[in-house]
């Protein structure tokens, strides 16, 4: 049997072509392995168009990787609890491990909802952030933007002012390719006029600028905004809830028609979500978990599946359980809805689901 420096003594034979294709289909920590190789391994790894192969590569595979981040700060200072870790789905491997600049600092980090390439934010209210390719450990810093400013600046009286705290959104502009990171906020509470105010950060100039007009109806804070096919979306808060999108290309709001989860009483009981690419709702409707669907060419929300919890180990939640992934392929009726369990002896839930009925799997 060949030893691995033989093969490695091979492969550098090869023309770079042919060791880019090799290297395309290869798992994430492999590549961060052979990042050592050489200057070109390690320029064409770090190279943007060889991680759009890759992530194409790997979506071809089928189910998505997870990453798991780490919020509570007890886990941030805990050695022995990672910060980031990659969870491969239908492999027997333990969680890849990603080793992060920002350990040391000893402060816990939100991430964004959505992924974009491979790609997530991490942030804090209280400090600068930043956007992580957990597959190549390559990362860029974000200013503040100037809410987080505020926040810094008026300390703790900040919170005197009852402002929940939002969320940041993240999403691609699908005609220019180019990323965008989004805070959306109300803007009564803090002295500004508008319903909200929008900042988008722009990479030419490393600065966040504001978007007017911002969305038209005010925003509920604590839900995430989720990005799908090339929009960011939230929850209005208004008596009847909406659902508001923001075209990254245009840079334009637009409120998506009625939901048929519009007269909902407790805000806790719907959570947005991207499954296959497509913009979900999971809505509590104790003791079934619906899922609706949005069709975006004719404007329609479909119930996708009712999911009865009751027959779970999980129990009643006090909020919607927001799903991963849609696992399964495309080609397969019964399919896996996957869910995060926060129980560390079970890192996640499946359903086996076909179109309005379901089963639970452990």
């Amino acid at each position: 049997m060949w030893s691995k420096k033989h093969c490695l003594r091979m492969m550098e034979s090869l023309p770079h072509d042919a060791v880019e294709l090799i290297l395309e289909r290869l798992p994430a920590n492999s590549l961060l392995r052979f990042k050592a190789v050489s200057k070109q391994w390690n320029s064409t790894i770090q190279c943007q168009l060889f991680q759009e192969r890759h992530l194409r590569q790997r979506q071809q595979l089928g189910d998505p990787d997870v990453l798991m981040v780490s919020l509570r700060r007890e886990d941030v200072i805990n050695p022995d609890i990672e910060s980031l870790t990659t969870l491969v789905l239908g492999s027997s491997s333990s969680p890849v491990k990603i080793h992060t600049p920002w350990e040391k600092e000893n402060t816990d980090y939100l991430v964004s909802h959505s992924s974009c390439d491979g790609l997530v934010c991490l942030y804090n209210p209280h400090h600068s952030g930043f956007v992580v390719n957990p597959t190549t450990r390559w990362y860029r810093p974000l200013p503040v933007c100037e809410l987080q400013q505020l926040i810094i600046d008026l300390r703790d009286s900040f919170y005197l002012l009852g402002y929940g705290l939002y969320k940041l959104g993240f999403g691609k502009d699908k005609f220019t390719g180019t990323y965008k990171p989004v805070w959306l906020y109300n803007s009564l509470e803090i002295g500004l006029e508008n319903a909200t105010t929008c900042e988008v950060f722009d990479f030419t100039t490393n600065a966040w600028r504001y978007v007017t007009p911002a969305a038209p109806y005010r925003v509920v804070h604590f839900p995430d905004p989720v990005y799908v096919d090339g929009s960011l979306h939230w929850f209005t808060d208004c008596q009847e809830t909406k659902v508001v999108s923001f075209d990254l290309h245009t840079e334009a709001f637009q409120v998506i028609s009625k939901a048929p989860f519009a007269k909902n009483e407790n805000p806790f009981d719907i959570v947005m979500c991207n499954l296959d690419n497509r913009l979900c709702v999971s809505q509590q409707k104790w003791p079934n978990q619906v899922i609706w669907s949005f069709h975006s060419n004719n404007k329609t929300w479909e119930k996708m599946y009712s999911i009865d919890v009751t027959v779970s180990l999980v129990g009643k939640h006090i909020c919607a359980l927001p799903p991963l992934a849609l696992l399964g392929g495309k080609k397969k009726k019964k399919k896996k809805l996957l869910f995060y369990s926060p129980n560390p002896k079970k890192v996640v839930g499946e359903w086996v689901i076909e179109r309005n009925e379901s089963y639970k799997v452990y």
